[in-house]
């Protein structure tokens, strides 16, 4: 756990209480990721330790610049369609996932925490449908300040890796990297190192009209170099991904 940083699960009532009378309040942080199939070297819960370790970082540095801020438990189920061929992968139906998300955001504002941002970590398009749907909700039903840092926006997607921009990085380098750095026992390190590419951008495969993992052209559910995934690379990217939730708690009190 990062200096700083409170999983609110971990705490007593009085703690939160405390958190939340605070001069400015107190923020909070909903990890969203999926359970699904991420290639034969990485878990299921891939993208639930991706979306956590942004999190954990971003609500870190807001309390060493003085800002209270909470990370909720992680919802770790989701629209996963795309990995549906695989074993282990467990979807949602997008009016299921957007409800789920929509009334956790709904409970945490009546909770009193302020703002909320979700740090989103599964990509397939239907799932960030569901997101946006999910805080405008909220938005509309509470008037709540409800902040989702996209990584697929194009201006936030520049500033991660080449593999992540060319859209070839389902359990690749880039999400290879980032496991390592925070849940390295959980890779199957040997059987990565002799993984081959799988040159094909997810982004493309999508516009073409595939609809799962294997009409794209992934037969093991993985895209991009998996081979050259690092712990370091892993670390330098969740401090990208933990900025982009920052700037966005930030800039709302703006």
């Amino acid at each position: 756990m990062p200096d700083g940083a409170h999983d609110l699960a971990k705490l007593a009532w009085p703690d939160v209480a405390a958190l939340v009378g605070r001069p400015g309040g107190c923020a909070a942080i909903l990890p969203v990721g999926a359970t699904e199939a991420h290639g034969p070297h990485l878990p299921l819960d891939t993208d639930v330790t991706i979306a956590l370790g942004m999190a954990r970082r971003a609500a870190s540095t807001l309390a060493q610049r003085g800002r209270a801020c909470v990370v909720l438990p992680p919802l770790a189920y989701s629209v996963a369609q795309f990995a549906a061929p695989f074993a282990g992968t467990l979807s949602l139906r997008p009016e299921t996932a957007r409800a789920l998300l929509a009334d956790v955001l709904a409970a945490a504002a009546g909770a009193g925490l302020s703002p909320l941002a979700v740090a989103n970590a599964h990509l397939e398009p239907a799932h960030i449908e569901t997101i946006k749907a999910a805080v405008e909700d909220v938005r509309g039903r509470c008037g709540a300040a409800v902040l989702f840092p996209d990584v697929t926006r194009r201006a936030n997607a520049q500033r991660l890796t080449e593999e992540f921009r060319s859209g070839a990085c389902h359990a690749g380098r880039y999400e290879g990297s980032l496991v390592m750095a925070d849940d390295p026992t959980a890779v199957k390190d040997e059987l990565r190192r002799g993984l081959p590419e799988v040159p094909v951008s997810l982004v493309d495969a999508i516009r073409a009209g595939r609809r799962d993992f294997l009409q794209a052209g992934g037969p093991q559910a993985y895209f991009g170099r998996p081979a050259e995934a690092s712990a370091a690379e892993g670390q330098q990217t969740f401090a990208i991904l933990a900025s982009l939730l920052v700037e966005a708690i930030e800039g709302s009190a703006l």
